[in-house]
């Protein structure tokens, strides 16, 4: 049964009401049209339950700004009601092209930043709304999810602070540790995983592509993607090999050990094509260094998925491994805001997630099991079933 005809037989937890923040507000309009094509296609047996008004509708989306003072600080104001209303709130908090002006000079917005407007959308609310739920792609300081000396868990703190100002449950992408989640063990954390969009934008734009572990290799650039790499092999019939990263723990750069080698452990490549499979590309000179260890050991064409791609240093380097024949294709999410320049590389390939979050947000407000979500094992077969038969990916 697919999720369409399930939905027909729930009720609604209660009036949905989307908040796209400045800095996701591309994705929120695609899922608000989504949602408003669904529910204006579905004959959901609740449809004319007065509890139930307003289920069908042309937008969901909630009327929020956040002006900011000439200092720098800002409020919130939501410019129409949300009492009772079930709230999913979109945030991308590395969206770094929104600016505002301190004292007439230009600030790009950052992480924190992006985090207090949440915080200030959360109190505009005042307690008002049935539930809040936060979609927050990339976890903000995920990366700092650990102590190793005198430092601070910043990611843990901030969980722990949205869910005391009044958020449900939050639902993220591909978090850099999910352990993370003991920070709130009382609300829901869900983490999700974009294997099946990589698998489909691959098979969409690389259709020679064989799935078989005699053509191809999964790799785990390093002991933390294990996870990622065991899953994506397994479900595709893939062997998998890993790097592990040998450091130098006596020296910090840019507040990390530097990189002293990439150590290998699989079969051999023998011509096989590679998919390499990480939560983030940052700089890129990790994934690149992993992608040149890999055609010393003569691997074929090399795939780089990833979740998030920040591409922090820029794309110089990635344009000289495409044009040296280092990788072929590099496969991001479009979680969090893409340059026009990145989305225009011959190289690149954006795996679009907007229906999926609209699935999400549309079986959530129905308190209907997102497992199927969750746990796409059964999606991918459908496709890679579809991939050997020569049909179309749709």
């Amino acid at each position: 049964m697919s999720q369409e005809d399930k939905l027909i037989d729930y009720a609604s937890y209660g009036p949905l009401g989307i908040i796209a923040m400045e800095s996701s507000r591309e994705m929120g309009d695609k899922v608000n049209d989504y949602i408003a094509s669904w529910r204006g296609n579905r004959r959901n047996k609740y449809n004319n339950h007065p509890e139930n008004e307003g289920y069908s509708k042309d937008n969901y989306l909630i009327n929020v700004k956040c002006p900011r003072f000439g200092t720098g600080e800002a409020k919130c104001v939501i410019n129409e009601t949300v009492r009772g209303k079930d709230i999913y709130i979109l945030v991308d908090v590395v969206n770094y092209s929104l600016t505002y002006k301190v004292c007439g000079n230009i600030n790009h917005m950052s992480p924190d930043d992006h985090f207090a407007d949440l915080k200030r959308v959360v109190a505009a609310m005042s307690g008002k709304a049935r539930r809040i739920t936060v979609i927050m792609p990339f976890l903000y300081e995920s990366r700092q999810h650990k102590r190793s000396t005198r430092e601070s868990l910043d990611c843990a703190l901030a969980l722990q602070e949205l869910v005391r100002i009044g958020v449900d449950s939050i639902i993220t992408f591909d978090a850099h540790d999910p352990r993370v989640q003991n920070a709130i063990p009382n609300h829901s954390l869900e983490n999700v995983q974009p294997v099946y969009q990589f698998t489909k934008a691959l098979l969409r734009n690389v259709p020679d592509l064989q799935i078989d572990s005699k053509h191809l290799m999964i790799i785990s650039p390093d002991e933390g993607a294990m996870g990622r790499a065991v899953y994506f092999a397994t479900v595709l019939g893939a062997d998998m090999g890993m790097f592990y990263k040998r450091r130098d723990y006596s020296t910090i750069v840019d507040g990390r050990n530097p990189i002293v080698a990439h150590e290998f452990l699989g079969d051999e490549l023998d011509g096989k094509d590679v998919i390499v499979i990480d939560d983030m590309i940052s700089s890129g000179e990790s994934m690149l260094d992993v992608a040149k260890e890999l055609k010393k050991r003569n691997a074929g064409r090399i795939f780089v998925c990833s979740t998030f791609g920040l591409f922090t240093n820029g794309l110089a380097a990635f344009d000289k491994a495409y044009e040296d024949g280092l990788i072929y294709r590099v496969v991001t999410t479009n979680l969090i805001y893409q340059t026009e320049e990145l989305k225009q590389r011959e190289w690149y390939i954006s795996a679009h997630m907007e229906k999926y979050i609209a699935l999400l947000i549309d079986s959530l407000n129905h308190d209907a099991s997102i497992s199927e979500f969750l746990s796409p094992t059964e999606r991918i077969h459908t496709i890679l079933e579809k991939h050997a038969k020569g049909e179309p990916i749709g």
